[in-house]
């Protein structure tokens, strides 16, 4: 990875793509330190220190601490994010979308990516009127903001128009930058929290609250989950398939044997989002109507047994779900009959179709056990030890695939912008 950036930046366009998208990322960093007016940011953080184990609390993981001091980004780019995922299933469930994304080209992609910019800013005004209401009903405002229209629209409109502006840095990193803009925001957000763990980290060794070889131990840990992912982010299971010889003209097509990759976590991290956000609603629910202890705590806090074994499930629900959405058998069937292909062993049709199925149902639960793994371990860690909060460091499955699945993805970017470069053809 070292050698890779090395050699980008010794190419010079490749060296204004780097720091073009090291200067967007400072510039989502400082929109993060600048708090929307009228709002008390003391009393928002105490208030927060009670919601870690809510659906709030991803959404200040997610926007790297910004939502707890209601910054000008408090919202991040959840709102981009419900937005692209809400009009990935509508492009499923309305024919129009769905041809609009697969039979208009280049010129359908826009439209649909249109539709998510608008969409992003109506999510974007619900959240921010929905923000304004918690920290209003909470008495989270400053006095002269108190019953104060203006302040109010004032505070829900510096919300919206930082998930937009968000949604902009990103467009601008993707087309300018390198890699995917919204994952790099993301990933710029979890691993702002780094230092200060690791702060923290070596405060409580120094005050003796935290074991040295016990913190080796955690250290280690999560450099196992990082080997993990990166062994299973780029596995998949290759079915052979076999193209049959045809002629047209005076020229003779196919005959090749090539295979048809599956990838094993076809789904990414959208399952551990949606498992988390669904877990998460009883405690957010009871952390709302102000009864934070009891039974909710004991069955639905993030550390608990039962809230372990809910997550794992839905979790693998979601792996499923994800997978048939984004994988048809019934069609790369299809495609490959078209395209005189088929799989050895197996008729064209129906029982290709089957076989890709059963292949695909193997790798899904394969893919959704891996997802449990990474979510699912650091919880029990945190059940039978404090070591995890004492160390500071968030182990959370979500964080981790994406940092890790960021840094692999940018990597290949270059790789790829490099090879491009230095490629010579027979001419040269």
């Amino acid at each position: 990875m070292l050698q890779t950036l090395r050699n980008a930046w010794k190419i010079e366009e490749l060296r204004k793509k780097i720091l073009f998208t090291l200067l967007i990322l400072a510039l989502y960093r400082l929109g993060n330190a600048i708090p929307v007016p009228y709002v008390n940011v003391a009393a928002l953080q105490t208030y927060f220190a009670q919601l870690q184990n809510t659906v709030l609390g991803l959404l200040n993981v997610m926007s790297g601490g910004a939502f707890s001091q209601a910054t000008i980004f408090a919202l991040s780019i959840q709102p981009y994010i419900n937005a692209s995922i809400i009009i990935q299933l509508l492009c499923i469930a309305i024919p129009a979308l769905e041809r609009m994304s697969k039979e208009e080209g280049e010129e359908g992609r826009k439209k649909i990516a249109s539709i998510t910019r608008y969409a992003t800013v109506g999510i974007g005004l619900l959240q921010g009127f929905g923000f304004y209401m918690l920290i209003k009903n909470y008495g989270i405002l400053t006095p002269e903001a108190t019953g104060n229209v203006w302040a109010a629209i004032v505070i829900i409109l510096t919300f919206t128009s930082g998930s937009a502006l968000i949604m902009w840095l990103g467009e601008q990193i993707t087309e300018f930058g390198i890699g995917n803009g919204i994952s790099m925001i993301l990933f710029a957000s979890i691993i702002s929290r780094f230092p200060t763990a690791i702060i923290t980290t070596i405060s409580n060794i120094i005050r003796g609250e935290l074991n040295v070889f016990v913190a080796i131990l955690m250290f280690l840990g999560a450099l196992a989950i990082v080997i993990l992912i990166v062994f299973v982010n780029d596995a998949e299971r290759r079915i052979p398939v076999q193209y049959a010889k045809r002629v047209v003209g005076r020229k003779m097509y196919g005959g090749q044997s090539t295979y048809l990759p599956m990838k094993v976590n076809m789904s990414g991290v959208m399952p551990i989002i949606f498992a988390q956000s669904i877990a998460s609603v009883p405690a957010t629910i009871a952390a709302f109507t102000g009864k934070t202890s009891g039974w909710v705590s004991t069955w639905f806090g993030t550390n608990s047994i039962p809230y372990a074994i809910i997550y794992l499930l839905l979790i693998i629900f979601f792996a499923y779900f994800y997978s048939t959405i984004q994988f048809n058998p019934v069609e790369v069937a299809n495609n490959l009959k078209k395209n005189g292909g088929y799989i050895p062993g197996f008729r064209p049709g129906k029982p290709t179709s089957d076989f890709i199925q059963k292949v695909l149902n193997k790798i899904t639960l394969f893919g959704a056990i891996y997802l449990g793994i990474i979510a699912v371990v650091p919880i029990l860690i945190s059940h039978f030890s404090d070591a995890a909060a004492k160390t500071g460091l968030s182990l959370g499955g979500t964080s981790i695939i994406i940092v890790v699945g960021v840094a692999l993805e940018t990597i290949r970017a270059l790789e790829a912008q490099m090879l491009m470069r230095n490629y010579k053809g027979f001419l040269d």
